[in-house]
């Protein structure tokens, strides 16, 4: 059974006399006073050895151990508890305070969302789950339970020791969540209701601290990246239709497309990455991929989980940004993607980018057996149960590295995905779904759920979170208070 460990708002440790004592703190100057006060008053309530002041090396190292240099903004904090009664200590007390000073927080596990604000905080205290990182193997009920601290590399190495394997994320930096929660267990049988809203509701509910995962044994498996030149476009972009149409047949594999620009090259290449969770040698419903010739590289092989995982690892030092849509398996969409790629390329060049960037557009199957799977296991958010064809999970990705020139590449990205919903909506090919792992700050993946999810965790975040904490003192992430009507 799948369970999540959450922690809920407990009464404050913060008494009066220790906030008047912060209030009166020699160190503070009156600009400085609110926020600042809302670190020393974690430090009154006994956790001063878990925080981190600027000037500090350590303070610095979590500062850059930000993936996107754009999320790497400079709290007046960071407190790092190390485990769920600390992670409560740290939550109650900065509420508490919230009576007297506003004291904004941010929640980070690994720091992968790209955009400035969603895991981080300028004029607040962040709270670095980085320290709860174990991974830790249950035989008696086939679990591993999982700090959100964790990396999926790090997971992947424990646990492939041990042949066993959880289903998780592609690239091994990836953090296992930046939800919420309290102390209290929430899985299938005991708060049901909150373990279903947590699987795709973001952070609108509390922290979440520990998640246990199925695992299933395994030994080895297939897969690697085949390299090839932008020339075979239009066999590859078959071949990826074809295949999202023949997934539930070959449940054992999956392939993902990127197109991917640098300007260090001057070229748009193609990524092909194939897993096929057998061992098993170039499995027959590759084969159209497989047959295309002309490629560039090959790294096909028999391998473990953490080995591949390690192949699609992106490059650290840049300033990033995801945007994302869905539309149905339609040949034309992928066609019309690539096109746009090709002609934003050219834009971009023609536009005043410096530095080193990166445009990348990739195309993940997303076939309906992945939702009839979902429900079967207990449900989630995401709605995908309410589409009975096979869909396409599209990202474009963008790097650079001054950041002056934020906004001009925003707007690249905005004007893409705009661009290319109108042309699905323009053929029938659309799709509402927007991932929210995936999304840009100006997307609404909450709203694009559909109803029943979208009040559900509502009504979630209202039961679990009556006082409104984390929709008005956690400024990141996706709010159900902020989010659009829902769609259909």
């Amino acid at each position: 059974m799948y369970s999540v460990e959450i922690l809920l708002l407990a009464t404050a440790a913060t008494t009066l006399a220790s906030l008047q004592r912060a209030e009166t703190h020699a160190s503070y100057t009156p600009n400085n006073l609110t926020v600042a006060f809302c670190c020393e008053v974690l430090e009154l309530a006994g956790l001063g050895d878990l925080i981190l002041y600027p000037g500090a090396e350590s303070y610095d190292e979590r500062v850059g151990s930000y993936w996107s240099e754009a999320a790497q903004l400079t709290p007046t904090c960071f407190v790092q508890p190390r485990d769920a009664v600390e992670v409560a200590q740290v939550v109650s007390t900065l509420v508490e305070s919230n009576n007297t000073y506003p004291c904004k927080f941010a929640v980070r596990s690994a720091g992968h969302t790209t955009w400035a604000g969603s895991n981080n905080i300028e004029d607040g205290v962040t709270i670095d789950l980085g320290l709860i990182n174990n991974t830790i193997y249950y035989a008696e009920n086939s679990t591993a339970g999982v700090g959100p601290g964790a990396r999926w590399l790090g997971v992947y190495k424990t646990l492939d020791a041990l042949n066993i394997a959880a289903a998780g994320g592609r690239a091994g930096t990836v953090g296992v969540v930046l939800s919420s929660g309290a102390i209290v267990d929430a899985n299938n049988e005991t708060n049901p209701d909150l373990f279903r809203a947590l699987k795709g509701g973001n952070n609108n509910f509390g922290i979440v601290t520990r998640f246990d995962l199925e695992v299933f044994e395994t030994t080895l498996l297939w897969g690697g990246v085949v390299v090839y030149p932008n020339d075979t476009t239009p066999a590859q972009l078959q071949a990826l239709k074809n295949f999202c149409d023949k997934i539930e047949s070959n449940p054992y594999g999956s392939a993902i497309g990127i197109w991917q620009f640098t300007s260090q090259t001057d070229a748009t290449i193609i990524i092909n990455a194939y897993d096929y969770t057998a061992a098993v040698e170039r499995p027959a419903v590759y084969d159209e991929f497989l047959a295309i010739p002309g490629n560039i590289s090959d790294s096909l092989r028999i391998t473990n989980m953490s080995d591949l995982t390690q192949e699609l690892e992106q490059a650290a030092g840049y300033r990033d940004s995801f945007f994302t849509l869905t539309f149905k398996n339609d040949i034309r969409m992928y066609e019309k993607a690539i096109q746009m790629h090709n002609s934003y390329v050219e834009l971009i060049k023609a536009s005043e980018a410096a530095g080193n960037w990166t445009l990348q557009d990739m195309f993940q199957p997303l076939p309906a057996i992945f939702a009839k799977h979902s429900v079967e296991m207990g449900g989630n958010m995401l709605g995908l149960d309410r589409f009975d064809e096979n869909l396409v999970l599209w990202q474009t990705y963008l790097a650079w590295q001054a950041p002056d020139q934020d906004d001009l590449f925003h707007s690249f990205g905005d004007a893409f995905i705009a661009e290319l919903k109108d042309y699905a909506i323009s053929i029938g090919a659309d799709n509402p779904f927007i991932y929210l792992d995936y999304a840009y700050k100006t997307q609404d993946p909450l709203a694009s759920y559909g109803k029943e999810n979208y009040d559900h965790i509502k009504a979630m975040a209202e039961k679990y979170d009556p006082l409104g904490v984390f929709q008005t003192m956690v400024p990141g992430g996706f709010k159900i208070s902020k989010a659009g009507e829902p769609i259909k």
